[in-house]
């Protein structure tokens, strides 16, 4: 690892079935590009890979290597030559690969034939940034381990995915305390355009727009989270959460967007407008 850019983290499949004991799913913020990479290769679905947040990463390979770029495409050259997207990619042993700013959405991915093989906690190689849990984020220096190659051979060539666009629109289903918002509050989800704001991250996007408001006062008593759940704190403005959101949450979700449309979600930059649509 030469350099990994503003925050380069391991990612798999996460870790299920802890949530008993306080550890959130975590895992790829856009398991469909992920997964994606990992075909590219030849991985099984839940390869460990590497998730790389606005781009930045340089490493250099040790010994040849087969890998795939997918998610926020980025100018990306090898050994100082430009080099293909959402396509098999040999690096040479000795090879920098260097990927550039995205130049649209958030995260990339690179898969690495064989897989991170970093050691695996509570089944998981995923870096949990709320927890701490897995590996932490790369540095300069580190050196990543590869496993071996899995019986599957590659078996596309390129992979036509449009890049993200500066707007999604997320579909949402009523959520569980909907009744504690104003009938108005459904509305404004639903119709208005929200901006992500700055503070946002893999735990969730902080969202900008019409404040919505409460129809019950009071607190409400901590209960289960998912990933896709639209939050609203006192001040109104909307929290949806993504991969590493916490396991428990005390203020009303109004909404839960649609398990398929989450990889949109994960690859929303501070300023990108979404639309939250009935699903």
């Amino acid at each position: 690892m030469l350099a990994p850019g503003p925050l380069t983290t391991v990612q798999d499949a996460g870790r299920p079935g802890w949530a008993g004991i306080g550890v959130t799913r975590s895992g790829a913020a856009d398991a469909s590009s992920a997964g994606l990479a990992n075909r590219l290769v030849g991985n099984p679905a839940g390869a460990a890979v590497l998730e790389v947040t606005a781009g930045g990463l340089r490493v250099r390979a040790e010994r040849t290597l087969l890998v795939a770029l997918t998610g926020a495409p980025t100018p990306v050259d090898v050994a100082g030559r430009p080099a293909p997207w959402n396509a098999p990619l040999p690096v040479p042993a000795g090879a920098v690969l260097s990927l550039g700013t995205p130049t649209a959405g958030l995260r990339s991915y690179l898969a690495v034939r064989g897989g991170i093989d970093v050691p695996p906690v509570l089944g998981s190689r995923s870096t949990d940034t709320l927890s701490g849990l897995g590996p932490r984020p790369l540095r300069a220096g580190d050196r990543l381990p590869i496993g071996p190659p899995g019986p599957d051979q590659p078996v596309v060539d390129v992979a036509p995915v449009a890049a993200p666009g500066p707007t999604a629109a997320l579909r949402v289903l009523p959520g569980p305390r909907r009744d504690w918002l104003a009938a108005s509050a459904w509305t404004a989800l639903t119709t208005a355009e929200w901006t992500v704001a700055t503070a946002s991250d893999r735990v969730g996007l902080r969202l900008t727009g019409p404040a919505l408001d409460r129809a019950r006062e009071g607190e409400l008593a901590s209960e289960g989270l998912v990933p896709g759940a639209v939050q609203v704190p006192p001040d109104g403005a909307p929290v949806l959460f993504l991969a590493d959101h916490p396991v428990t949450g005390g203020y009303p979700v109004l909404a839960v967007v649609v398990t398929a449309d989450l990889p949109a979600a994960a690859q929303a930059r501070p300023g990108d407008v979404l639309r939250f649509r009935p699903g």
